[in-house]
């Protein structure tokens, strides 16, 4: 799946306001008006964002409109009227996914005083929320950087990126049918990666987080620590034990 960039920009006006434009038809010719969505159509514009985060979620950006209309309990024809296109939808959630992750991580760096218990709050919150499986792919690229012993790129501000020769065994990070990056993408994910390095150095400053530890492993733990699991309470559970793990091997150690 891949997006058309060209969608972007005039689809987040159809979408991200809550309001459509209208005809006034009053004889000096047509002009526009916005009105508010209509208090069934606001309802159903919210089950669609609320079931598109769930599917994402568990089936990956991959996942049909249908499966998304389905668990809405609305027609297919609904999700298509708010959302001219997969491509459109899957950028409206990434793009509040990054708002979201972005807001917890500038909470964290203001609330807490003490370096490692920012850093630690950051993590605790984003994979509690669930950020880890919908984290956008514009913060799973990389820029050309150091390449690592196991061949893998990396760069102080983005996170490692699958190579694309067939066979290397190296882990993917761009999630299948990941919509195409735009500058605009890049914005909010520049934000992102700004504030989470901020985290990171202070930790690393005050020595107590590993030296070599980047930006790039604290997204990591985000996305491995966020397993979807069908019981609630077994997710809840193992995605908190596999972050304390996680945790104390950010941690640095006396030497």
């Amino acid at each position: 799946m891949h997006v058309q960039d060209s969608h972007w920009s005039s689809a987040s006006a159809l979408t991200s306001g809550g309001m459509v434009s209208a005809a006034t038809g009053n004889g000096r010719g047509d002009t526009s008006r916005t009105t508010p969505l209509r208090v069934d159509a606001q309802r159903n514009l919210e089950h669609v964002l609320r079931a598109a985060r769930e599917v994402f979620g568990e089936l990956g950006y991959g996942a049909p409109m249908e499966d998304v209309a389905r668990r809405a309990r609305v027609g297919v024809g609904t999700v298509y009227r708010r959302f001219p296109s997969k491509d459109v939808l899957v950028r409206r959630i990434a793009e509040e996914e990054t708002s979201r992750l972005t807001d917890q991580a500038r909470a964290a760096l203001g609330q807490e005083d003490e370096p490692w218990s920012a850093l630690s709050r950051f993590l605790r919150t984003s994979v509690a929320s669930g950020a880890g499986r919908l984290l956008p792919p514009q913060v799973l690229r990389v820029s050309a950087g150091d390449e690592g012993s196991d061949g893998t790129v990396f760069d102080e501000a983005r996170v490692p990126q699958q190579r694309t020769q067939p066979g290397s065994g190296e882990l993917r990070l761009v999630p299948e049918g990941a919509p195409k990056v735009s500058a605009e993408d890049d914005t909010g994910a520049a934000a992102l990666l700004e504030v989470v390095g901020q985290l990171v150095e202070r930790a690393r400053a005050a020595g107590e987080l590993r030296a070599d530890v980047s930006v790039s492993d604290v997204l990591l733990v985000i996305a491995t620590a966020a397993p979807s699991l069908p019981d609630a309470a077994q997710q809840a559970a193992a995605s908190a034990r596999l972050l304390d793990i996680l945790l104390e091997g950010l941690r640095s150690r006396p030497a």
